[in-house]
């Protein structure tokens, strides 16, 4: 039997696809993954359903939703359930060398053969954060041991960049903004100083006298690019390693980010479109056609299937998600145009997606004080800002019906009740259960500084 294909997937943290130059982004933040995604196929509508990281990278990971996974929340208490087999533990059953770097003790990172890690926060303080340079460090030595191998490779690469704190080094941190961002006359950053859950993050790595949020969003942007640069160096070691013939690389977000957006200030919760949408693309020489751009729908279920149906692998596993190929190849348009959607990060909330319409219900209050229920226009207001929960009530309780009759539907198909309404303390603090109030919410949740965020995010592991 020929050798499987190696497999190299980049998971990037906080990437959002409206940023990409690739994307249609109005900077050139990722000229490198442009020049990747001409050699193999770009997926417009590719979205990560179940936010954030935990519950996204489940999906991404093991191709099944939230309902089959069970997880749902940032703060996920224990492992994956034992009937949930996760990607590197099908490639070891095919006798791959796996390693995974940057996402140690993650539940849905079981079954690795090796585990790799490096520094991937940062403050003001420290100065500018060399994140992805960091992973390079790492990661390039184990490539170069991987490919030296007899077995075929399957190299996790989860990059931290994009997320905050946004410190890239020079000359990305002033690559797409020219101007004052301590200009007194600025006000656009008052709103964000005065969020009390967030303002001791933000102080410990933005500017001090910080007023500008361009300056801010621009940092994002450097990021995003910084990264990019340092992807191409990946690229490289392919080509001159000699096996980008036989490699599936995989570059795929596990959820977007909110920057100014819905007063989610710079980080990414809620479940509006900027933190749903993110980046696909695919890259396997002969087997993924090149220049190609697919819009139909699709979610991080679908990854695992189209991974293992292009290293021609059958597990006998009943997925959830569906192998992207028919899509590629014109056979399907889209695959579920609808999808269920739920966030559990700083608030704790589902709702249902069409292409035309997006509910979002609140299960608690939230800290942002917003309304219960909300709904969207997505063709006449993509950037859902105009709630029409109100003006059109029957929409809300279609769109609810349709929510509703899914959630009973997996919930018999898996044997298991939907996860977002079983989280108790999800915020991490013991005790308290649901929220009562925006109030109490508010005065509750908090961020300290970097150290208490990369913390948050350990714990998220345990």
């Amino acid at each position: 039997m020929a050798k499987r294909p190696n497999i190299v997937l980049f998971g990037v943290d906080s990437l959002l696809a409206d940023h990409m130059s690739c994307y249609g982004y109005r900077h050139q933040t990722t000229p490198h993954i442009d020049r990747f995604a001409q050699g193999g196929t770009l997926f417009e509508r590719t979205y990560s359903p179940h936010i954030p990281t935990t519950s996204a990278y489940a999906s991404m990971l093991t191709g099944l939703d939230t309902f089959s996974t069970q997880v749902v929340a940032l703060r996920h208490k224990g492992g994956l359930r034992d009937e949930v087999t996760t990607l590197a533990e099908m490639l070891r059953e095919e006798d791959y060398d796996t390693t995974c770097v940057g996402f140690t003790g993650n539940a849905s990172s079981r079954g690795f053969d090796t585990y790799l890690d490096y520094s991937g926060w940062g403050s003001w303080n420290e100065g500018r954060s060399h994140k992805a340079e960091n992973l390079n460090d790492v990661a390039m030595p184990e490539l170069e041991r991987m490919a030296d191998g007899d077995k075929p490779f399957f190299l996790f690469l989860r990059h931290m960049d994009p997320h905050a704190p946004y410190l890239p080094p020079a000359p990305y941190e002033r690559a797409f903004y020219h101007g004052n961002e301590t200009d007194p006359e600025n006000r656009s950053m008052d709103p964000v100083k005065a969020f009390k859950p967030f303002c001791d993050f933000f102080a410990a790595w933005m500017p001090p006298g910080i007023s500008d949020k361009d300056y801010v969003i621009a940092q994002y942007d450097g990021a995003v690019a910084y990264m990019d640069a340092c992807i191409q160096t990946i690229f490289n070691a392919l080509e001159a390693l000699g096996i980008v013939e036989e490699t599936i690389v995989v570059l795929n977000g596990d959820h977007g980010e909110t920057l100014y957006d819905h007063e989610c200030w710079f980080d990414h919760h809620g479940i509006y479109d900027v933190t749903l949408h993110v980046p696909l693309i695919i890259r396997y020489p002969g087997k993924v056609p090149a220049g190609m751009r697919v819009g139909g729908y699709n979610q991080h279920k679908d990854l695992v299937p189209t991974i293992l149906d292009l290293a021609d692998i059958d597990t006998g596993i009943d997925f959830d998600g569906a192998s992207l190929l028919p899509m590629v190849h014109g056979e399907v348009a889209s695959h579920d145009p609808e999808m269920y959607i739920t966030e559990c990060t700083w608030m704790r909330k589902h709702g249902w997606r069409t292409p035309e319409w997006k509910l979002i219900r609140a299960l608690e209050p939230d800290f942002h004080f917003k309304p219960e229920v909300e709904l969207y226009n997505l063709l006449t207001d993509p950037g859902e800002n105009a709630n029409l929960a109100e003006a059109q009530p029957d929409m809300v309780d279609l769109l609810t019906a349709r929510m509703e009759s899914y959630i009973d539907t997996r919930e018999s198909e898996t044997g298991l009740n939907n996860p977002i309404h079983h989280q108790g303390d999800w915020h991490g603090h013991k005790g308290v259960g649901a929220f009562e109030t925006s109030q109490q919410a508010y005065d509750t949740m908090h961020i300290g500084d970097p150290k208490a965020a990369a913390k948050l995010q350990a714990e998220s592991r345990d």
